[in-house]
């Protein structure tokens, strides 16, 4: 019996340009709407990291959330008031080249079922904006949510989404882009009681997403881009997810990962400090 060599295979790190929402001041990169991904190319090259996850939004001004409600209300490192030219893209690849720090993908995080049709439609023209500028960027994926519509049950959503959201997706496939869909519940997004605001937020709902769009041909656009903080957040055990999703045959649908900062010493002890002797630095 032969015997295979380990051959390890290295993740790619990055970093969410809205983890750090004003490292460019928002009167600096309204003005010019490229230099925030200038900056944030630049940080990320002093980060050793190897590419960037770079994060579009509705600008304040342009929500159907007021700025005052939003946790995110500036995540919008890729300013897209105004379509995203081929002049701007050169000027974002020079930046790239510069850095030597890739783009991942491009995203966008936001309820692209929103029962309201005005906002929906909006929300959807934007998506598209987001689409095209990945495209000029030479990105082969965007990153986002499917979202909720909450005057509809589960199985009406999952309608609406074959519905509204399919063809989305067939967009994304003409420009040669994957969807990846994070798992966040998005909890308190809305007044309304739904804790799970986003439907995409479990294995099997994951499954069932697919399958529709496999019936459609863009399974290949829709994948995952799993987070463990939104899996613990929902009390879903983080390790046997992956067992169901390959036993199911699904394993190839998680294709990319967001990891926040955990506490990894659950007692808090900073060298030095033990039981009897704290330290006041100790979190």
């Amino acid at each position: 019996m032969s015997i295979r060599a380990f051959e390890p295979k290295f993740m790619k790190i990055g970093v969410l340009t809205a983890a750090l929402q004003e490292l460019t001041p928002r009167e600096v990169r309204d003005a010019d709407p490229d230099r925030a991904i200038e900056d944030w190319l630049a940080f990320a090259r002093e980060l050793e990291v190897d590419e960037i996850q770079l994060s579009a939004a509705l600008h304040p001004s342009q929500a159907d959330v007021p700025p005052e409600a939003m946790l995110d209300p500036v995540a919008n490192t890729l300013d897209l008031r105004q379509p995203f030219t081929n002049e701007r893209a050169v000027r974002v690849r020079a930046a790239i080249d510069a850095s030597r720090v890739a783009i991942a993908d491009l995203a966008y995080f936001d309820d692209m079922l929103h029962e309201d049709p005005t906002i929906r439609r909006k929300k959807h023209d934007f998506m598209r904006r987001v689409f095209d500028a990945a495209q000029l960027l030479g990105v082969r994926a965007v990153c986002g949510f499917v979202g909720r519509n909450q005057s509809l049950s589960m199985d009406q959503n999952l309608q609406d989404f074959e519905q509204s959201f399919v063809p989305l997706l067939k967009d994304a496939k003409a420009r040669g882009l994957v969807y990846r869909i994070e798992q966040c519940p998005m909890p308190g997004w809305t007044t309304r009681d739904h804790w799970h605001n986003n439907i995409a937020y479990t294995p099997g709902t994951w499954i069932a997403l697919y399958r529709i769009c496999e019936r459609h041909g863009v399974g290949d656009q829709f994948r995952i881009h799993y987070d463990p903080s939104h899996a613990i957040l929902m009390g879903q055990d983080t390790r046997s997810l992956f067992q169901v999703l390959k036993d199911e045959g699904y394993g190839f649908l998680i294709a990319g990962f967001h990891v926040k900062g955990q506490v990894i010493d659950a007692a808090a002890f900073p060298p030095g400090a033990t039981a009897d002797r704290p330290s006041n630095a100790a979190i």
